[in-house]
């Protein structure tokens, strides 16, 4: 079916990307620009993976949509037909695709990339906060993801890991755990504490508060069972950063939305900034969204 063969280009595509977020950071010429405005920097990796990335799903499925965040990005070079990658992982498409997405075709869907999730942090040699993030919607609904973890190690050596999932089949790539009964553990920004961010926290009264980078790593640690929410009460975040994410919350049962519960559209027509933040929760959702103040986003 049209999903599983886009999740299993996704995977693919995703891990080579992780691949030469790797060599640059090996070479030490990152090649760093800086945007405007707060930590909103770019690199080489940054451009060199969203060539990769968008270049190959544009050439592996022309009718979808592909949104990628760096905009400044030309795609009919030389190099960028040398970035293609055409492979497929055999893994994915093992699955049946969930009779919920069996009708849909090439054309509904919208992908979201961040083919450098954490730049800052990538930048500051932070790599575990580094993630790629390929996030697949469908009629404005996130219905897959794939978060790829270029520096994941395993007995000291970066190897990588692929998180992937897809709504009404599950998720897959990693080991989850609970956060105890009776604790709750949020997951929040590192460098973007703003005034509406701390409210909303201590509106929670969190046990333990864990600060990193990158909206793919705080998502990761919601899917893992280490935090049991994400929030971020903050105009901060965009689709391509949170479309991924969200599709392997709700695979495993997890909701993600707005700070006041209202769903997160992935149309192609959207604006991309998530103008009234982030919540996600693996458990206890309603609990999070109804401790939220409602002027939280006017706070500075």
């Amino acid at each position: 079916m049209a999903l599983m063969r886009v999740v299993a280009a996704s995977t693919t595509i995703a891990e080579r990307a992780g691949g030469v977020l790797r060599d640059i950071m090996a070479s030490g010429k990152l090649g760093i620009i800086d945007k405007g405005g707060l930590n909103n920097l770019q690199t080489q990796a940054d451009r060199k993976a969203q060539l990769l990335i968008v270049s190959s799903l544009m050439t592996q499925f022309p009718e979808a949509t592909t949104i990628g965040e760096e905009d400044d990005v030309d795609y009919s070079t030389e190099e960028a037909k040398s970035l293609i990658v055409r492979d497929v992982s055999s893994e994915v498409l093992a699955h049946s695709c969930p009779a919920e997405h069996q009708h849909l075709q090439e054309k509904d869907f919208v992908i979201w990339v961040d083919p450098l999730d954490g730049t800052k942090e990538y930048t500051e040699g932070r790599k575990q906060d580094v993630t790629v993030l390929i996030g697949i919607a469908a009629h404005g609904k996130a219905v897959a993801g794939v978060i790829y973890q270029p520096f994941f190690e395993v007995e000291g050596k970066e190897v990588g890991r692929t998180l992937w999932g897809v709504t009404g089949l599950g998720a897959f790539g990693f080991q989850r755990q609970q956060v105890p009964e009776g604790r709750r553990i949020i997951t929040t920004t590192r460098s973007h504490m703003q005034q509406s961010v701390q409210d909303a926290i201590d509106s929670c009264k969190p046990d333990k508060l864990i600060q990193i980078g990158g909206s793919g790593s705080k998502c990761i640690l919601v899917i893992e069972g280490i935090a049991d929410a994400y929030l971020f009460a903050s105009p901060g975040t965009k689709k391509w950063d949170t479309c991924a994410g969200e599709a392997i919350i709700h695979a495993l049962g997890g909701k993600m939305t707005d700070v006041f519960g209202n769903p997160i559209s992935y149309g192609a027509d959207v604006s991309y900034p998530n103008k009234t933040g982030v919540l996600a929760a693996m458990r206890d959702f309603d609990f999070y969204k109804d401790k939220i103040p409602s002027d939280i986003m006017q706070r500075k």
